[in-house]
C-alpha cells in the first residue's frame, strides 16, 4: 500500500490544476467575447415569412444584423431593421423603415381592397415600418409608428437561405 501512496504523491497534482484552470479561463474568455459580438455587434438571424417578399425569401433567409449602426442613429428610410414586435414582445420581426421622426407617410389602408390612402406624421423618437409585401405584412398601417427603442438591429446582408439558425418570423399573422 505504501508504494501505491508514493506513486500517488509523485503525480504532478499542482501542474493539472493549474493547466485545468487556464483552459476553463481560456474557455470563459472565449465564451464572454463571443456574447459580446453577438449581443452588442453583429449577429446573424433567420428571417422568414411573406412580408418581406420579394426582398426576402418565403421559406426564409439567415441575414447579418448590424447592432452598432442602431445605437448610433445610423438607420434611416430604406433601411430593413430586426425590431421586437410592438403587438408580442417574445417575437423579433423584419421590417423596412418607412420614415423617422417628424416625417410624413402616406400609405394604402387596405391595399387588397381599396385605393384609399392616408397620411401620418411620425412622431418624435418613432419610426414608420412596413412590409415590402403590403398584402401580407402587420406593420405600422396596423400598429402605429413604433418607437426606436424596439429596434434591435439593421440588417445588412443576406448570408445565405438556410433554416439552421433561430426564428425571426418577419409574419405577425394574427
Amino acid at each position: 500500500m505504501s508504494g501505491f501512496f508514493r506513486r500517488l504523491r509523485a503525480i504532478p497534482w499542482r501542474e493539472f490544476a493549474g493547466d485545468a484552470f487556464s483552459r476553463t479561463l481560456m474557455a470563459a474568455q472565449a465564451f464572454c467575447a463571443v456574447h459580446v459580438v453577438n449581443h452588442h455587434l453583429c449577429s446573424l438571424a433567420f428571417v422568414r415569412g411573406p412580408s418581406m417578399l420579394p426582398a426576402m425569401n418565403l421559406a426564409g433567409d439567415v441575414v447579418a444584423v448590424d447592432k452598432v449602426s442602431v445605437r448610433l442613429g445610423k438607420v434611416g428610410p430604406g433601411d430593413v431593421v430586426l425590431m421586437i414586435s410592438p403587438e408580442d414582445p417574445r417575437k423579433d420581426v423584419a421590417k423596412r423603415v418607412v420614415g423617422m421622426g417628424g416625417d410624413s407617410v402616406t400609405f394604402l389602408e387596405d391595399p387588397g381592397n381599396s385605393d384609399a390612402s392616408k397620411t401620418v406624421v411620425v412622431p418624435e423618437g418613432h419610426v414608420w415600418v412596413q412590409g415590402d409585401n403590403v398584402y401580407a405584412s402587420r406593420d405600422s398601417r396596423h400598429f402605429g409608428a413604433v418607437p426606436y427603442g424596439l429596434i434591435t438591429g439593421k440588417i445588412f446582408c443576406r448570408v445565405w437561405p438556410l433554416e439552421a439558425f433561430g426564428s425571426i418570423d418577419s409574419n405577425q399573422s394574427p
